[in-house]
Parts: structure tokens; C-alpha cells; sequence
């Protein structure tokens, strides 16, 4: 664990006072400034990561691009958040006093983390501008005392901090399950077991029986625990699986027949119904929205 205090040398960055820390692989960062004469701040430099912002008191005004195109101008209220993808380029206009803390948090850092427990597709987070989040403004608040002292903070508080973070981030923004009850599920060992079992054979032909039978189980019995596990049932999963790996090769130059292929579809347009179906869109059109200047 290291702390620091922000430094730059962008007038904008000069006028705002900043304080950051690390909390496991997130960086924490508390910026604040009480005037209305900011000029816009410089674009976001691209990274492997998201950053989530929540406002530690309300915020009048300002204006802000991606990738150089304006997607908003106006206020948000304190406790409101934002889960900007840092891959892409930000740029904001503060024109009014602020207060908020930032959570940079790397995408290997939350796959990671999903991945042990057993949830491995992770596809990001979806969250409406001007979300209220009590749950976010509360670890804040946590935090931002030793931001603003500037102490070191007990190592087992920022563990645990993290922990609540992407736990709640991933349940409440990124469609992820966590059972509440322990009754009918799966044991740790059978949940082990039959992602070990999906994740091998997910882009082959499945059986699910004979994964209830790895598993020690009848496959009606299995069915119904992997159910309550992960709030799916296990074609569900296996199917989100390989969408998710069909998202990671199409930002490649994987042709999209050759993504079908690898992940298991039966052909080019099979991998559409079933992708379309998932997220909305073709294989072509998300392609398109996340990797600019990319061809079918």
C-alpha cells in the first residue's frame, strides 16, 4: 500500500486540490475545487480500467465529452455516480465548485476477482447517468478522511473496502449473481468442479448430464442447484460464456466467421441469433461501437 498526493502540471490540474491512495490494484482519489473559472481539463489518457465517481456534494454544472463528442451538460446531485470506461477518452469541463472521490479500479483487477468467484463473464457495467448511490457515497465517506489527513490507513479496512466495492458494483451495474441463502446450492467443491467442467469443454458440445454426474448429482438436482448458485441455468451460463469470448476476439482482427468458430457456435449465423439476442446487437454493430474504425 503507498500513498501520494496527485501531482500535474496542466492548469487545470494545478488549481485542483487532489489527494490519491491505493487500495489493493484501485486508486482512490478524492478532487475538489471551490471556484467557477476551471478551464476544461485535459482528455483522459487511455487505459485497461474503469473509473467510478461518486459526488460528495452536490455539483451544479459542467460539461463532458468521449471521444470528443458532448454527451452532457448539467449537474449532478451528491451521492450521484458515474462508471465511465477509461479505454475510451474523457474529457470534462468543471464550470461550477466540486467535490467527489474516484475509484480507478483495472479490468484485469475485476475479472480477476469474478473469475474467483466463479462468475467469469463479465462484460461491464451498465449505469444510467445520475445514479444515486448510497452504497458507493458510504464507502467514500469511509475513505476520505485518511485521503484528507494524508495517514496510511490499516491495510485489512482498504482490503475489505475493495471487497464491498466490487462485490456491490458487480451485483447492482454488472448483471452479476450472488445467492443470499445457502440452502439448495451447490457445494464449493461442485461449484469448482462444474466451472472447471464449462469453462474446458465450453467451446465443445456440453453434456449436461454427465456434468451433474461430475458433480455427484442427478442432473434435475443439479440443474436446480446450479440455478441458485448463479441465477442461471447452465446452458444460460455456457452460452454467456462464449458470448463474452466472442466479445474479446471481436475486438481483434478475427474475422467474425472465425470468432463463431472458435467459440463454439455452429456457424457465422448462429453466433448472430444467439449474440443478438444476448446484447441486442449483431456481432457486426458491437464490433463497430467498440472498436472504432473496424470492418466486418
Amino acid at each position: 500500500m503507498e500513498t501520494d498526493v496527485e501531482v500535474a502540471f496542466s492548469p487545470f490540474a494545478t488549481r485542483v486540490t487532489s489527494w490519491s491512495i491505493k487500495a489493493s490494484a484501485i486508486t482512490v482519489s478524492r478532487l475538489s475545487y471551490d471556484g467557477y473559472d476551471l478551464p476544461i481539463a485535459p482528455p483522459s489518457k487511455r487505459e485497461d480500467s474503469v473509473s467510478v465517481i461518486t459526488q460528495l456534494a452536490d455539483f451544479r454544472h459542467h460539461r463532458l465529452w468521449r471521444n470528443g463528442r458532448l454527451i452532457f451538460e448539467g449537474g449532478h446531485p451528491k451521492a450521484a455516480i458515474a462508471i465511465t470506461d477509461l479505454r475510451e477518452e474523457w474529457q470534462c469541463h468543471h464550470m461550477s465548485p466540486f467535490d467527489n472521490l474516484r475509484f480507478n479500479i483495472p479490468l484485469v483487477f475485476i475479472r480477476n476477482f469474478l473469475e474467483e468467484l466463479g462468475r467469469p463473464q463479465f462484460e461491464g457495467f451498465d449505469c444510467q447517468p445520475g445514479t444515486k448511490d448510497e452504497v458507493i457515497l458510504g464507502l467514500a465517506q469511509a475513505i476520505s478522511p485518511y485521503l484528507l489527513n494524508r495517514k496510511e490507513p490499516n491495510q485489512m479496512f482498504l482490503e475489505q473496502i475493495s471487497i464491498v466495492l466490487l462485490t456491490h458494483l458487480a451485483q447492482t451495474y454488472g448483471g452479476q449473481y450472488f445467492p443470499t441463502t445457502k440452502s439448495g446450492l451447490l457445494a464449493p467443491w461442485q461449484e469448482k468442479r462444474a466451472l472447471e467442467f464449462l469453462t474446458t469443454m465450453a467451446f465443445d458440445q456440453v453434456s449436461i448430464t454427465k456434468l451433474a454426474q461430475t458433480c455427484g448429482l442427478s442432473r434435475s438436482h443439479f440443474t436446480r442447484a446450479f440455478k441458485l448458485t448463479f441465477g442461471k441455468s447452465p446452458y444460460r451460463w455456457l452460452t454467456e460464456y462464449r458470448v463474452a469470448k466472442a466479445k474479446e476476439l471481436l475486438l481483434s482482427d478475427a474475422t467474425i466467421l472465425s470468432v463463431a468458430t472458435k467459440c463454439g457456435f455452429s456457424d457465422q449465423s448462429h453466433m448472430t441469433r444467439i449474440f443478438q439476442g444476448i446484447t441486442g446487437k449483431t456481432p457486426g454493430k458491437w464490433r463497430r461501437e467498440n472498436r472504432p474504425g473496424a470492418r466486418d
